[in-house]
């Protein structure tokens, strides 16, 4: 049903309308008790199987929402109810800013795969944090996605960071530095290992004072160099960071001008996790994104070394049942191979064929 209304109605009409038409209906949705607890009866992730646990977080199941599409925090509880088993909400930046001009998010559907450009369109960390100290009524674990405010130059870039994150580092699951966004100005810049340093060390301080001790990701982009993503490894294990989520948007693409995400990232997104996994082994949490359309993606990520896999574009071109789908059918076959995620998780990498 949904791929003839996508067919025939959405691929028509504008990216950005349809996803804003989209974001304020969870929205609502959210607001919903009764309906929003059936949902998430019906459709979350609730197979013993499934669960896992990253970072001392507890995730219902492995696949999550990737940031980008809750921008303001606005929806989070919906999207569980429909199966996610987390929901990275973000990028979210110290100060409100209004992204590039539009048009700014297209669809190559031949591809299956999405372009945007948006430049980090958002209401800025309180606007967010208002709404993430709301009373949820359904379980939902929140990661909180920051990036540099636009007009802040690169050598205020730490204290910006550092601005959003005593925001909201105290009420995130877990937090993510954004660098590998290919939407603002100078940002990839900063995955530089001279610069990447200090303003991790800064993020990390403030994570680390919240009081829960708030996890911290760094998400990295699929165009790093292989040098690179292993010079941003060891950073990540010299810091005492908890993970790395591979890959952001690519440039490397021909079309209309922004990041790229859905299956021609696929690749090089296996690519980049198979090598974080060779160089840190289990002593990080990756968390694997990038042309995840179905169960076999996600069995393949778990099996090569992820621990949690997120998606966006397969939801755009599959439906809102789109992560509960993947959920179950994942059960399902972890039940024929009697075993779990957490057992899954690494087989087929190299540290644990030598081990």
């Amino acid at each position: 049903m949904y791929r003839l209304l996508f067919t025939q109605v959405l691929r028509r009409l504008d990216a950005e309308a349809v996803h804003h038409a989209t974001v304020r209906a969870l929205a609502l949705l959210s607001t919903l008790p009764l309906l929003k607890r059936l949902l998430h009866r019906a459709l979350a992730p609730s197979d013993p199987a499934l669960r896992v646990t990253a970072f001392g977080v507890h995730f219902p199941g492995p696949l999550g929402l990737a940031a980008g599409f809750d921008k303001d925090a606005a929806c989070a509880e919906a999207l569980s109810a429909f199966g996610f088993g987390h929901v990275e909400v973000g990028t979210i930046t110290a100060h409100a800013q209004p992204g590039n001009p539009r048009p700014r998010l297209f669809r190559d559907v031949r591809r299956r795969a999405v372009i945007n450009r948006m430049g980090f369109n958002n209401a800025g960390a309180q606007a967010a944090a208002r709404r993430l100290r709301r009373t949820r009524g359904v379980p939902v674990v929140v990661g909180v996605n920051i990036g540099k405010t636009k007009v802040v130059p690169e050598s205020e870039a730490a204290a910006d960071y550092v601005t959003s994150a005593k925001e909201l580092a105290p009420l995130a699951d877990y937090l993510v530095v954004n660098v590998s966004s290919p939407n603002t100005p100078g940002l990839r810049n900063l995955q530089a290992v001279e610069l990447l340093r200090p303003l991790l060390a800064s993020v990390k301080e403030v994570a680390d004072s919240t009081p829960r001790r708030t996890p911290l990701l760094v998400k990295i982009a699929p165009d790093l160099a292989d040098d690179d993503v292993d010079a941003v490894a060891d950073l990540a294990l010299e810091l005492g960071l908890d993970g790395i989520i591979a890959t952001n948007t690519t440039i490397r693409h021909s079309g209309e001008t922004g990041g790229l995400s859905g299956r021609p990232l696929k690749e090089r997104s296996i690519e980049v996790l198979r090598r974080l996994r060779a160089r840190v082994g289990d002593r990080l949490t990756l968390v694997s994104v990038g042309g995840v359309e179905d169960v076999d993606d996600v069995w393949e990520r778990l099996l090569a070394g992820a621990t949690l896999v997120q998606g966006y574009t397969g939801m755009i071109y599959e439906g809102p049942l789109w992560a509960s789908r993947i959920h179950r059918r994942l059960a399902r076959r972890l039940r024929r191979h009697a075993t779990t995620v957490p057992e899954l998780i690494g087989r087929t990498a190299p540290d644990r064929l030598q081990g």
